[in-house]
């Protein structure tokens, strides 16, 4: 399947990247986080388990066990924070 992986805020800075076009062959969000964690060094210290971050399939918030769908919009940012 492709999906389109779209990068918010802090993570757009690290990465270096605000959007990009993946083949992907697993099938929850949590395999897309490994596979993009085995990049190593920003990618894994940024998507470590542990650290805040938020993903959302299709402009929902989802949770890591959600399934994956061909052409879907993966999104991952930092929290928002209010005043």
């Amino acid at each position: 399947m492709r999906l389109r992986i779209l990068y918010f805020a802090r993570m757009r800075e690290r990465f270096g990247v605000g959007e990009e076009s993946l083949a992907f062959d697993g099938a929850t969000v949590a395999d897309l986080l490994e596979v993009l964690r085995a990049r190593g060094g920003v990618w894994a210290e940024e998507l470590a388990p542990g650290r805040s971050f938020r993903v959302a399939l299709n402009q929902h918030l989802v949770t890591p066990d959600v399934p994956l769908t061909d052409a879907a919009e993966v999104a991952i940012f930092p929290p928002v924070t209010g005043g």
